[in-house]
């Protein structure tokens, strides 16, 4: 028992300071405990509707979309779906710096350089010079 009192009081601060960040630990995980039954467990209900009418992008870097009967949105009719710098009578795109053509809506396509883009008027145009679909744009 001496030596237990000896170790004690050898190392009286350094013990009582391991205990007391072990009595704030508990304390805190308790209050913890406490906090969250006081909270309520209500799920969280995501609802997906059946027909949507339109949806417009705040932005206009998106084409208004429609939604048809088969839940697929699809561009709305009589809008230009082009980014600015492409061409109007251009199908597809790709850069020079590239050898993948994509839609020119897709979002890679509109971050092509304007001096490095290379207008396509058809897939098969745009095979016949060597150029692959890109698989994220392209189907």
């Amino acid at each position: 028992m001496a030596k237990i009192k000896g170790i004690f009081k050898q190392y009286e601060t350094k013990i009582i300071l391991v205990a007391g960040f072990i009595l704030v630990a508990l304390v805190s995980f308790e209050a913890g405990l406490i906090q969250g039954k006081k909270s309520p467990a209500n799920p969280l209900i995501v609802e997906k509707t059946t027909s949507s009418t339109q949806i417009q992008a705040k932005t206009g870097d998106f084409p208004e979309l429609v939604s048809d009967t088969t839940g697929e949105n699809k561009p709305a009719t009589g809008q230009n779906l082009a980014s600015p710098e492409t061409p109007k009578n251009c199908a597809y795109v790709g850069s020079k710096n590239s050898n993948k053509y994509h839609l020119p809506t897709c979002t890679y396509a509109k971050k092509i350089k304007p001096e490095n883009l290379v207008c396509f008027s058809s897939a098969e145009d745009a095979q016949a010079k060597n150029y692959q679909p890109d698989k994220s744009c392209v189907k």
